[in-house]
């Protein structure tokens, strides 16, 4: 059985200076970012809706088995608090469908402020699930979702509970939810969206990485510290101590 594979990318596809030279030559940053990673998490979809054409465009820029993973707007997460979405999550496939395959996941991030409710939780993945069938990663903040039980509750709808550094809570220094989805959102530490990771953090996790894909479960690592520029860096030195795991 073929492993997954492994998902290591960026938030967008910034090219810093400092590391221009590892990437080949393209019409466009994305097209040139797509020449050495496989995937991307659309964060820009979170601030502010885009045109399908628009999404289209990113498709076409990006060779086959590449895999974007869109960022739902904040709209839903964080003003509607995922109450009544029915109608903004279908206009946000509706969007996004000019991804066509290129649509590998869904990120779902909650407000800290915002704690774990069933019904309200429950309405929202079943409105969720009625528009898109695929891999769905949720980065809650709030300590009520990091329990055993809610693990199960989003095991059964299988949704997978990102990891995200820093931790927020103990419960969060492993990944729950959906046992087959690991998703890792790294954003710098100690300084948020800033820090760059170094190699005593990354090998370690490359190690990791290679675990869970040899029990056969897809594995997402997302760079977010992208305000200082250290992302793509990062990915790239991840990426060469995982091809000598």
């Amino acid at each position: 059985m073929k492993a997954p594979p492994v998902r290591i990318g960026c938030a967008g596809w910034q090219l810093p200076q400092a590391v221009l030279d590892a990437f080949p030559a393209g019409d466009s940053h994305l097209q040139r970012y797509a020449g050495v990673f496989n995937a991307s998490e659309i964060n820009s979809s979170f601030h502010r809706p885009h045109r399908p054409a628009t999404y289209e465009r990113w498709a076409a820029s990006v060779p086959e088995g590449f895999a974007f993973s869109a960022k739902l707007p904040k709209a839903i997460t964080h003003e509607r608090r995922l109450v009544d979405c029915d109608a903004p999550l279908r206009g946000f496939f509706e969007q996004c469908a000019g991804l066509g395959g290129g649509m590998g996941c869904v990120l779902v991030q909650l407000p800290p402020s915002l704690a774990f409710d069933a019904q309200v939780a429950g309405r929202f993945f079943d409105a969720l699930a009625r528009c898109y069938r695929g891999a769905v990663a949720l980065e809650p903040r709030h300590a009520s979702w990091f329990s055993g039980d809610v693990d199960s509750w989003l095991a059964g709808r299988r949704v997978a509970r990102v990891l995200a550094d820093p931790v927020r809570h103990e419960a969060g220094r492993a990944p729950g939810g959906w046992p087959q989805l690991v998703y890792l959102r790294l954003h710098g530490s100690p300084r948020t969206y800033y820090s760059s990771y170094p190699d005593d953090v990354l090998r370690p996790l490359a190690d990791r990485i290679a675990l869970e894909t040899q029990a056969g479960r897809e594995v997402w690592c997302i760079f977010d510290n992208t305000a200082g520029q250290a992302a793509a860096g990062d990915a790239l030195r991840l990426r060469d101590w995982l091809a000598q795991t």
